[in-house]
């Protein structure tokens, strides 16, 4: 199995991801049950006209913004919205693309995508909105990223470092942890994990456990 060039290897990588997990199962429990289950329409609304379009527009990029509680008061977004959307659509067309190709691994597909989105204006540093334009792009496939999430990894001792190339590396830890989750990890997407690691870093205590860019949240 392909690692993360930030990733502990072997046993050491193993035994860490049964400490995670003994974490990340009732942050995700937390996050179901104090997080609205309506919370995400507008991310499942954009997934669904991006599965029906192929691409994303400026009125989509919008929507994930006020989604992920965003500024749209930055010199970034003023330059994004005086692009055409045909523009926006085409660079965002290439991206959906790259990160529904099933013939390359995930974590290749996001850093290709992640690369595309880069294009456009406010995208070339931090992952946050790029992430997420990207799950929903994918949203079987890629995960979001931010500095709650960073801030979990972080906690957990799971590294993650800010060189370029950051994203197609976290969705690759995603996959580690998935791979080596066992029967925890039954039934859980790389999204569910995002989310766990959301709560966790939303809430800086983690949860008791039986066994003793853009930078906003979600």
């Amino acid at each position: 199995m392909k690692k993360t060039t930030d990733s502990p290897v072997g046993e050491e990588f193993a035994a860490l991801c049964d400490r995670v997990w003994d974490v990340l199962v009732p942050a995700r429990a937390s996050y179901l049950a104090d997080v609205s289950p309506h919370y995400d329409e507008v991310l499942h609304e954009v997934a669904l006209r991006t599965e029906h379009a192929r691409s994303l527009g400026k009125t989509d990029i919008a929507a994930l913004v006020v989604w992920k509680r965003l500024s749209a008061q930055t010199c970034w977004a003023t330059a994004l919205m005086s692009l055409p959307d045909a523009h926006v659509r085409a660079v965002t067309e290439r991206a959906v693309t790259a990160v529904r190709d099933t013939t390359v691994p995930r974590s290749e597909a996001a850093r290709t995508g992640r690369g595309i989105i880069a294009e456009l204006p406010g995208f070339r540093t931090g992952d946050a909105l790029a992430s997420a334009i990207l799950t929903a792009a994918a949203p079987q496939r890629m995960a979001v990223y931010d500095q709650r999430v960073q801030h979990a990894l972080d906690t957990l001792g799971l590294p993650l470092n800010p060189a370029p190339g950051r994203y197609g590396r976290y969705r690759q830890l995603l996959d580690d942890l998935l791979h080596h989750g066992a029967a925890h990890a039954d039934g859980w997407s790389a999204r569910d994990i995002d989310t766990a690691l959301y709560w966790m870093g939303a809430n800086p205590h983690p949860p008791t456990t039986s066994d003793p860019d853009h930078t906003a949240s979600r």
